[in-house]
């Protein structure tokens, strides 16, 4: 990330300098950084269907990527265990019993309850694992490296799809449209936990207690109504803003060192600075960027599986 983040000031600066001599432009460098590419210039360019441009960008490119490694990853590591005699996993397929035990002994079956375990475990592990792993990812300097190669080696054209693929961030989950697309899965497992449990009149009517004044449901039945579609908007939000926010505070930090170089008009003084204050501060933060990575892919399948299990408990 440092790296590209390195590569695309100098551009940017260069960019700005042309309009603006002397002048580097932090704001507009790091949105360009942490943004998906483009709309006006996608990766692959798709017909609009329905008023939907249906183009693939960058976030659309890791969310691929994130879903070939999960699928991958896991259905080889699982038939691999299955052709083999011993019965106690070793190695990968270890992790990979620990998270998906954890995540059903832990995180489910402690909400939606033992009768129900079974049935909604693979969509929350699910959550789990591909949260993670594109969270993750957004950590990992591949594009970096990339752009690295096409730099020094491969010296690919300006407009090559390669050049398009560097632009802008990696991390899928830090764009609200992907968090609000799983938030939306999460908003209709709710209602179907619900029908399963109840039946689908009832669950309706589970949404505010029985028994209460008529003159009541009129205040409470739209609080509900309200309260049903905040659950998702708040998993959406917060999942978006926790990854987008870390990527912007690094790099915010690490253009100190373009600033203090213009602000004294020597570069000394930047790499002063960057050798002093933000390399340091920016390690820091991605090592915190580690935790928040497993944390807010606890966190986002937690919260499903507690709405689930008030959907399925609702006296509880």
């Amino acid at each position: 990330m440092k790296t590209m983040f390195v590569q695309e000031a100098i551009r940017h600066g260069a960019a700005a300098a042309e309009r603006q001599p002397g002048k580097f432009d932090p704001g507009e460098t790091i949105i360009h950084h942490v943004a998906n590419s483009p709309a006006s210039d996608p990766l692959i360019h798709l017909p609009t269907i329905a008023g939907i441009d249906f183009s693939v960008t960058k976030h659309v490119l890791m969310l691929w990527v994130v879903a070939a490694i999960v699928f991958i990853v896991v259905s080889w590591t699982v038939r691999r265990y299955l052709k083999q005699e011993r019965l106690v996993p070793k190695g990968f397929m270890n992790a990979l019993e620990f998270v998906v035990e954890f995540v059903r002994d832990e995180i489910t079956e402690p909400n939606v309850g033992r009768k129900w375990v079974n049935t909604w475990t693979p969509l929350i592990l699910t959550f789990f694992i591909f949260i993670l792993v594109a969270n993750g990812i957004g950590l990992i300097p591949i594009f970096d490296l990339i752009g690295l190669t096409d730099y020094y080696v491969l010296r690919t054209g300006e407009h090559s799809f390669l050049k398009q693929v560097l632009h802008g961030g990696t991390t899928a989950t830090a764009n609200f449209n992907v968090t609000a697309a799983l938030a939306t899965i999460t908003f209709g497992a709710i209602i179907v936990a619900g029908s399963m449990a109840h039946g689908f009149v009832k669950h309706w009517k589970n949404m505010v207690p029985h028994g209460l004044n008529p003159f009541i449901y009129v205040i409470l039945i739209p609080i509900e109504i309200l309260g049903m579609f905040v659950r998702p908007f708040a998993l959406t939000m917060r999942l978006a803003a926790n990854m987008t926010g870390g990527h912007i505070a690094i790099l915010a930090i690490l253009s100190f060192v373009f600033l203090f170089a213009e602000m004294f008009g020597r570069a000394t003084a930047g790499i002063g600075v960057g050798l002093v204050v933000s390399v340091p501060l920016a390690v820091l933060i991605s090592m915190l960027e580690i935790l928040v990575v497993l944390i807010q892919a606890y966190v986002f399948t937690l919260l499903t599986a507690v709405f689930i299990g008030m959907a399925i408990h609702v006296h509880h």
